[in-house]
């Protein structure tokens, strides 16, 4: 290993997930994400969705907002809406709300489609960046419409650089090998409390793209029984487990999604 390449990977395992990239690959993205997880009032459902289909998603972009995707889960029993938003950075979006919120547009659409009470329950806002192991997000359209799968993963303490390096090396390969589309990459930005043991670590948010839920599940057995993987995976966690907890999504894009 020449005395460059010794210092990139000293680097690499120093800052992790920063904005880094190897010779040859393609640096991340410096857009600051966001997933926004809306949940409705009772029986509001359908109307949340349409009024982002009629108002929301072109305010949106009237105030520098880029629409990455939207979608809902395929279990109908979860009543949300899940979407990413891309800005410049985190003051543009901070910038981009507030502009948002007091556009009169946006006023008189509250206005009306509010009349008989408020459709939004809450929301869940989970801020992120570029991790480096990410492919170029492409708002590609596919036909037929692909099934999205977004995956969370909790790092065991310190071991977040640790999980990158394992999909650098072994798993977004795998994933493709077994018929799986690599979409996007993400460490999300956690707030740090008062109390340095209150901190919590950065999460790995990705998203893949199956033909189908069902193809999708069965990708992921026939990956989990890999034998490259289960090598993969032993040698990687001879030391413990690198996750705490996986969660899983499966996601139908909106009729008015960006990525399909």
């Amino acid at each position: 290993m020449t005395d460059r390449l010794y210092s990139l990977f000293l680097v690499s395992l120093l800052f992790g997930t920063a904005a880094f990239a190897m010779p040859g690959e393609p640096a991340p993205s410096s857009k600051f994400y966001e997933v926004r997880i809306y949940y409705p009032t009772p029986g509001k459902y359908a109307e949340i969705v349409d009024r982002f289909r009629q108002y929301t998603t072109k305010i949106f972009e009237k105030h520098g907002m880029e629409n990455i995707g939207y979608w809902t889960p395929t279990d109908t029993s979860r009543k949300e809406l899940i979407y990413i938003l891309a800005y410049p950075s985190r003051e543009a979006r901070d910038a981009s709300w507030k502009a948002f919120g007091s556009d009169p547009e946006w006023k008189a659409v509250v206005a009306k489609t509010e009349a008989n009470g408020k459709l939004v329950d809450h929301v869940d806002q989970i801020f992120m960046t570029e991790a480096d192991i990410s492919p170029k997000l492409k708002l590609a359209q596919k036909s037929p419409e692909r099934i999205f799968e977004l995956r969370t993963y909790t790092p065991a303490p310190g071991k977040l650089p640790n999980l990158v390096s394992r999909f650098r090396d072994h798993t977004i390969n795998l994933f493709s090998k077994h018929g799986m589309t690599n979409v996007a990459y993400w460490v999300t930005e956690e707030k740090s409390g008062s109390d340095q043991a209150a901190t919590t670590q950065p999460k790995l948010v990705y998203i893949l793209a199956h033909p189908s839920e069902a193809a999708g599940k069965q990708h992921f057995d026939e990956f989990r029984k890999d034998p490259k993987w289960v090598a993969a995976k032993a040698e990687s966690e001879k030391d413990g487990p690198l996750t705490t907890k996986v969660e899983s999504v499966y996601m139908k894009p909106t009729d008015y999604s960006p990525i399909k």
